[in-house]
């Protein structure tokens, strides 16, 4: 983009330089207003655009090529998550899932936003897009969930703990507010806008996720689930009834666990995360090897990946595929937001 700033630069240069050496009554060249000197230099009237900016707590993901699918024997037989080579362009990811303050903060946000307009309710947040904490006691039969109910969203000792119990319809939302907030803000300072926010496809997700280790078994690389000192390397289920070995009988704080290559935390368990793909056992096969996604809207199932707290080692692996219908919110089932990165594919943007 640099060289785009020269070239306007040697352009109003150009001007002047016209400008400075016409003489009396004489037009410029070529005509018209004036204002261009008759030269092809481009529309001036643009905000300045140096370079992207990393939106605060996102991380650079280069681009680049893997093999997307199953790293380990397909254990249920599924078929459904064969290999296949793709590319990815660059982009930028959040850090951590979505916390339960920073989604207070859009909550907050939208509840703001519906005084004065008709896209929303105040009565259609409070029931579509606020965390459902019912779902505490709804997933799991015979379980006491009333603390986790009462206290996981409203409660402070939570403000760093991924937010659940959010429907894919309400992650969609978030990405539409966080980007009207972020793009009101710089339109006020005279910036230029940024890229929507949105939710990863499920090749972004998952190239994202193993942290430019191709093939790789688990964010860290694997194939084990805990390091030479025994201690786990993500929030799951450790084993039948032992959910506590990891450190957390629940959800964690998010970052509690070392990252990946990309910087990336909880890749793999703590929560699983809605990506913006529809569900389709055959859809490998069909989609493109150049940033892949398989939408339909008339499918109500949608990709979720990563694993969470409640599963065993196979559902944190990085090629496991899963899905959940997007209007269903679960304890277990957060999302965190990608941005596209403008202007790249050198493959040394970073």
């Amino acid at each position: 983009m640099k060289s785009l700033s020269i070239k306007r630069l040697t352009g109003a240069l150009s001007i002047l330089a016209v400008l400075t050496q016409s003489c009396g009554g004489g037009g410029l060249l070529g005509g018209g207003d004036g204002s261009d000197g008759g030269e092809l230099i481009g529309s001036q009237d643009r905000p300045e655009w140096d370079a992207q900016v990393v939106p605060y707590g996102m991380t650079a993901v280069p681009g680049g090529t893997f093999h997307m699918g199953q790293a380990d024997e397909d254990i249920t037989y599924s078929m459904i998550n064969m290999n296949k080579q793709v590319t990815i362009s660059g982009f930028f990811m959040d850090e951590t899932e979505i916390t339960n303050n920073e989604y207070r903060q859009f909550i907050e946000g939208m509840e703001a936003e519906s005084d004065t307009s008709a896209d929303w309710t105040f009565e259609q947040i409070q029931e579509e897009l606020r965390p459902d904490t019912t779902v505490w006691e709804k997933d799991f039969s015979y379980h006491m969930g009333e603390p986790m109910q009462d206290y996981y969203y409203s409660h402070p000792a939570f403000d760093d703990y991924p937010v659940v119990g959010v429907t894919r319809r309400a992650a969609v939302e978030f990405c539409a507010w966080r980007t009207r907030h972020y793009n009101g803000y710089r339109t006020e300072q005279g910036m230029a806008e940024m890229p929507a926010f949105r939710l990863p496809t499920e090749a972004e997700w998952e190239y994202s996720a193993r942290g430019g280790l191709d093939m790789a078994k688990y964010p860290w690389g694997g194939p084990y689930v805990r390091n030479g000192k025994g201690c786990a390397l993500a929030n799951f289920k450790p084993g039948r009834g032992n959910y506590y070995d990891d450190g957390y009988s629940y959800t964690s704080p998010v970052a509690a666990y070392f990252p990946n290559g990309f910087g990336l935390y909880d890749m793999s368990g703590n929560v699983a995360e809605w990506c913006d793909d529809a569900y389709n056992p055959s859809g490998y096969p069909i989609v493109w090897d150049l940033n892949p996604t398989y939408t339909d809207p008339n499918e109500p199932k949608k990709i979720v990946r990563g694993g969470s707290w409640k599963d065993i080692p196979y559902y944190i692996q990085t090629g496991t595929r899963s899905y959940e219908f997007e209007t269903q919110a679960r304890s277990y089932i957060g999302f965190r937001c990608v941005m596209i990165n403008l202007g790249r594919s050198s493959g040394f943007d970073f």
